[in-house]
C-alpha cells in the first residue's frame, strides 16, 4: 500500500514501489483478481493498481472491517506481506 494523506494505492508486489518502473513490475493480474473478488463482495476499489483509493470520514469501523475481511477472503489469511 502506498499512501499520501487520504489517498492510497494498492500494489501487488513484495518490494517497495518508489517509481513508475517499480509500479510496472507489479503483478497486475493478481490485482485484477483482488478487484474482481472485492467487487463480488460489494467492495468497490479502483479497477487498476495505477489509480488511487480515497478514504474519508464516511468510512467507519464497520466499512473498514468489512473491507479487511473481504480482502482476507480473496487473498487468504496470510496478509503479513501487506505493508501500509
Amino acid at each position: 500500500v502506498q499512501r499520501v494523506g487520504a489517498m492510497a494505492t494498492l500494489f501487488m508486489t513484495d518490494a517497495p514501489v518508489r517509481s513508475f518502473e517499480d509500479a510496472q513490475r507489479c503483478d497486475t493480474g493478481r490485482y485484477g483478481e483482488l478487484f474482481r473478488g472485492l467487487l463480488e463482495r460489494g467492495i468497490y476499489v479502483a479497477p487498476s493498481q495505477f489509480e488511487c483509493l480515497f478514504l474519508s470520514l464516511a468510512h467507519g469501523d464497520g466499512e473498514i472491517d468489512r473491507t479487511v475481511e473481504a480482502v482476507r477472503d480473496v487473498l487468504g489469511d496470510d496478509l503479513t506481506s501487506l505493508e501500509v
